[in-house]
This record gives C-alpha cells, sequence and structure tokens, in this order.
C-alpha cells in the first residue's frame, strides 16, 4: 500500500513540472475562434450597470469563474493549493481540489487538501476523484462522503478520464459499472455531484445519460487546453505511432458547449466551460454559446509558481476588467 502511495505521490509532482515545463497543449484549438459576436452599434447600456456576479448551487459569487481542480497530494501541490485558496477567497470565486485519489491510500498529505477550505471558507469548494475509483470501489458512497468530508466539500467533482488512464503507464482501465455507481452515490449524497472531463470533452449524448444518473453539473472540459494524453506520453521512455495519434483526441470546448447546453430545453443543470479557456474574450464566447460558468486550470498554475497570490488575482481579474 506505501508503495502504491509513493507512486501516486510522485505522479503527481510529474504531472505539475510537465504541465509548467513542457509544451502539453492540444495542436488543435478549442474552437472558440470560429465565433465572432454581432457589433450592436446603438447601446444605452452603462458601463457602471454590469454586474459580474452569479449564483453557484446556491453560493453567491463574483465572477462566473472558478479556479478548476489541479493537484493535491505532494508537498509542492500543498503550497501550490495554500496560494490557490487564498486568491479564491478574495476574489470569491469557486476552486477545486485535485484528484483526492492519493488521499485514499494514507493521511501522509491530508493536509493539502484540506489547506485550501482553511484559506477559503467563504467560498464554495469542490472535492475530487475519478471516475475509475468510483467503477471499482466496493462502496462508492462511503469513498464519496469521506473525500467530502475531508475538505468540507460544497460538491463533488467526478473526473473522467478514459484516454489518460489508457495511456498512463500506471492506469486504471476498468469503468465497468460507472454509470449504476455514479447513480447511487448521486442519490445518497447530499451535495451536488459535478463530472467533468479532463480534457476530451463531454458529448451530449455522454452529458444526458449523466444528467440521466442524477448528476447536477457538467464541465465539459473540451479539447484545446491541455492534453493529458500528451503528459501522460510525456512520462514515457518512448512513444508509439498509434500513441501520437492520441494527442490530439477530444471534442472542442466550443463544440461540447454548444452541444451540451441544448439539454437544458428539458433538463436543469449547472454547465462549466473549461478546455482551454484563458481570456476574458474566450470565457464571453462560452457564456455566449450557453454556459452557466467558466473554469481554468493550467494558465492559473503557472501564474501561481511564478508570481504567487498576486499573479493568479492579476490574471482572473484581466478577464473581467479588460
Amino acid at each position: 500500500m506505501s508503495g502504491t502511495n509513493h507512486n501516486i505521490s510522485n505522479r503527481k509532482k510529474e504531472h505539475i513540472d510537465l504541465c509548467v515545463n513542457e509544451d502539453v497543449s492540444f495542436q488543435k484549438t478549442n474552437g472558440f475562434e470560429k465565433y465572432d459576436f454581432e457589433h450592436f452599434a446603438i447601446t444605452e447600456l452603462s458601463l457602471e450597470e454590469i454586474d459580474l456576479s452569479t449564483s453557484f448551487f446556491g453560493h453567491n459569487i463574483s465572477f462566473p469563474f472558478m479556479i478548476s481542480c489541479m493537484t493535491g497530494g505532494t508537498d509542492e501541490s500543498e503550497r501550490i493549493n495554500e496560494r490557490l485558496s487564498v486568491s479564491a477567497s478574495k476574489l470569491n470565486i469557486p476552486i477545486g481540489v485535485g484528484s483526492q485519489r492519493q488521499a485514499l491510500e494514507n493521511t501522509e498529505f491530508h493536509k493539502s487538501y484540506k489547506i485550501i477550505r482553511e484559506n477559503a471558507s467563504n467560498v464554495p469548494v469542490l472535492g475530487n476523484i475519478g471516475a475509475a475509483q468510483i467503477a471499482n470501489d466496493p462502496d462508492p458512497v462511503k469513498t464519496i462522503l469521506y473525500l467530502s468530508d475531508l475538505v468540507d466539500a460544497d460538491a463533488m467533482v467526478i473526473h473522467i478520464n478514459p484516454l489518460q488512464e489508457l495511456i498512463q503507464p500506471e492506469g486504471d482501465t476498468n469503468f465497468g459499472g460507472f454509470l449504476k455507481k455514479l447513480e447511487k452515490v448521486a442519490k445518497k449524497y447530499k451535495n451536488p455531484i459535478i463530472v467533468k472531463e479532463v480534457g476530451s470533452g463531454i458529448s451530449r449524448r455522454a452529458a444526458k445519460q449523466l444528467i440521466d444518473a442524477g448528476v447536477r453539473g457538467i464541465d465539459v472540459a473540451g479539447a484545446g487546453g491541455t492534453s493529458w494524453s500528451a503528459v501522460e506520453m510525456l512520462r514515457k521512455e518512448s512513444i508509439t505511432e498509434e500513441e501520437k495519434y492520441f494527442w490530439n483526441w477530444g471534442l472542442p470546448t466550443s463544440y461540447c458547449v454548444r452541444e451540451v447546453r441544448k439539454l437544458k430545453k428539458k433538463h436543469y443543470f449547472t454547465l462549466i466551460a473549461s478546455g482551454g479557456i484563458n481570456s476574458g474574450v474566450e470565457i464571453a464566447k462560452a457564456l455566449a454559446l450557453g454556459a452557466d460558468m467558466t473554469a481554468s486550470a493550467r494558465a492559473i498554475l503557472k501564474a501561481v509558481i511564478k508570481d504567487g497570490e498576486e499573479g493568479v488575482e492579476n490574471l482572473i481579474l484581466s478577464f473581467f476588467e479588460t
């Protein structure tokens, strides 16, 4: 067990290093450049009247934006999460915890997860665990409750990453029975369950199955930002030509938002756009296409490592104040 934990912690360190220092981006875009706003020359709006605040699962927040799930389970991630949570609190926006899989192994790095709520008592905090862990857990409800309590979560994110698991040398590729267990968790867990991809996107058909299972939030996490298949490829000693094909596998974020929002005609859920969201214009386009919220990870990770809390706050404010 301890050996497994050591590997997970090391893997998380490698993920941070690769995301910050290597080019792990998709070679295709998130698709927002294909859309333009229609200019309307006759406006009677006063800039001071614009209110960017919104509601996120009953919580009032200052912007339709959240710091997406990133890291946890290492000494370095504790320092990163400390800074991110301070910024989230100052900006009054939600923040997600990185995958809590390591926290199931032992208590060594629990502080790296708990520190988020300690510094961000006033904003929504989202816990996080993978779909493969839910699928292979004999009692997923117990696990979700444990992880939620660990970070005092307002909602739990379950990330689905079949492509990453397939390419990851230590990947867990058994997702059998996931939807049934997800439905059970959604019924028993009192707070919202949000399901997100990690960069390959969620189609309308997949989103419909998730909503039918009781999911209350969909984060499409489409292609155009970080390619987690690329991250896993760079961790390997050699890459096959077949694997290289999957560097760019995924549905662009803009396509996912446009398609999944069609489900809002008959279903009530929160639609979150992430996947290469790196500017205020992209945020505006995502909202115009039907998203309720937007989120970003890698750009914020780079900002916090380079310039700390000030860098994060300046970056996010630049999205909304320009």
